[in-house]
C-alpha cells in the first residue's frame, strides 16, 4: 500500500470515528448503568473495596525509598493539595521525553528519577495504591487532556486503535461503544467505555486495576494478541479514551461489576 493511499485511509477512517462519537452531550459514566447496590458500593468511602489502596498509597506517599532517601510527600508535600488537576490530565506529553506518560508510568519516573530506585512492576498493589491514593484527590474534577499539536499523533494513533477491527471476531472497541452502547450483551449493558473511575475495584477481579488491564481484558476477549502493559499503544489508547471523556467528572477509584 502506497503511502498517499495509507493517508487516504486513515482519513476516511478519521471521518467515520467522527460521525460514530457519541455526542458531548450524550455521554455518560458506567456508574449510571450499574445496579444501586453497586453505586452504595461506590459513594461510600467506608465501603469502597478501594479505599484499602488508597491507604496504602497514603503510607506510601509519606515514605522514603531509594538512595535519595526521598518520599513523594518530600517533594510534593500534602497531595490534597499538589495533586489536584493531575490525574485528569493523564496521560500527558512529557517534554523531557518526547512521550506521553500515563499517571503510572509518571509515578515510576519520579521514583526512577527523583528517588532513584526500581520502578513498581505494572499491575503491582504499591503501583495500583499510589496511582489510586493520587487520583483520589481528584474526584468530582472534570477530565481535561491536552489536545495540541503535540499530542496530536498520540491521540491519531489512539483513535486509530480505537476503530480498528481486531482479533478473530474481527471488532473494533468503536463498533461496541460507540455504536452499540446502551443495548445489552447477555443481559448486561454495553457501556460507552468512558475510564472516569480508574484505577477500578472491580467486583469480578476482586482487586484495584488499571485501565490498561481492562483494555487487555478487551482484547482477549475479541481473541486478539494483547499489547504488554505499559506498551505506547495502550498509553495512545488511554490517551484517546480520557480526551473522549473531556469534561466528565472523576470517580476514582471507582466500583464496578
Amino acid at each position: 500500500m502506497s503511502v498517499r493511499v495509507r493517508r487516504l485511509f486513515v482519513l476516511l477512517l478519521l471521518a467515520s470515528a467522527a460521525r460514530a462519537e457519541t455526542p458531548l452531550a450524550e455521554r455518560r459514566s458506567c456508574y449510571a448503568d450499574m445496579g444501586r447496590e453497586t453505586r452504595a458500593m461506590q459513594d461510600d468511602d467506608a465501603t469502597n473495596p478501594a479505599t484499602l489502596w488508597v491507604l496504602d498509597g497514603e503510607t506510601l506517599w509519606q515514605r522514603k525509598a531509594g538512595a535519595a532517601g526521598q518520599s513523594c510527600a518530600d517533594c510534593h508535600r500534602d497531595a490534597r493539595d499538589s495533586m489536584k488537576g493531575v490525574a485528569a490530565h493523564h496521560p500527558a506529553f512529557d517534554a523531557a521525553t518526547g512521550k506521553i506518560l500515563n499517571l503510572e508510568q509518571r509515578i515510576n519516573y519520579c521514583r526512577s528519577e527523583r528517588q532513584k530506585e526500581k520502578p513498581f512492576a505494572y499491575e503491582s498493589r504499591e503501583l495500583l495504591a499510589l496511582t489510586a491514593y493520587v487520583a483520589r484527590q481528584l474526584r468530582g474534577m472534570p477530565i481535561q487532556i491536552e489536545s495540541s499539536a503535540r499530542t496530536k499523533p498520540f491521540l491519531d494513533a489512539g483513535r486509530a486503535t480505537f476503530l480498528r477491527r481486531q482479533g478473530q471476531l474481527d471488532l473494533a472497541c468503536a463498533q461496541c461503544h460507540d455504536e452499540r452502547a446502551g443495548r445489552r450483551l447477555a443481559g448486561i449493558v454495553i457501556p460507552q467505555g468512558h475510564p472516569t473511575a480508574y484505577p477500578v475495584y472491580r467486583l469480578e477481579w476482586q482487586g484495584v486495576g488499571s485501565l490498561q488491564r481492562r483494555l487487555r481484558n478487551c482484547m482477549v476477549g475479541v481473541r486478539a494478541e494483547p499489547y504488554a502493559l505499559g506498551s505506547q499503544e495502550y498509553v495512545e489508547l488511554e490517551m484517546y479514551l480520557m480526551w473522549r471523556a473531556r469534561g466528565m467528572a472523576l470517580e476514582s477509584p471507582g466500583v464496578r461489576p
